[in-house]
């Protein structure tokens, strides 16, 4: 990967299944990536080994934070650097804000602001603003 790209990974923006999804594409890229400690890969599985196993509290709730703290945990115990990479290879990359892609946009009908203008001559002062009240029509 190129070691100057050092843009930050920004969470999804599809809501709590997409985001989800990608965390568990993300875990399944990491299970088979060489560079990630071997010992380490036994967090995911210990945690859905945890789903067949009767425990002392009965309830779904339990499960899911055992789940999702051992999902977390495992991400976050990874090198950063591997991470990075499949996140970025999972996601479509992100136009730059003011970029050509933002200029090929065909333009919606709600970026259009109407509005009137008038020429100004920059020696007066403003007097009146333009307000309709404060003008000294009849």
């Amino acid at each position: 990967m190129n070691s100057q790209d050092n843009r930050p990974v920004k969470a999804p923006s599809g809501g709590f299944i997409s985001a989800l999804s990608l965390r568990a594409k993300l875990i399944l890229r990491l299970m088979g990536d060489r560079r990630v400690f071997p010992l380490l890969k036994l967090l995911p599985i210990g945690t859905l080994a945890y789903l067949v196993i009767p425990d002392l509290v009965i309830g779904p709730l339990d499960d899911a934070a055992v789940i999702g703290i051992g999902m977390s945990l495992f991400i976050e115990l990874c090198p950063q650097h591997v991470v990075d990479e499949h996140m970025r290879a999972l996601r479509p990359p992100v136009p730059p804000p003011g970029g050509s892609a933002a200029q090929a946009r065909p333009p919606v009908e709600d970026d259009v602001l109407e509005g009137d203008f008038r020429d100004v001559d920059p020696n007066q002062p403003p007097a009146n603003n333009g307000h309709a009240k404060e003008r000294n029509e009849p």
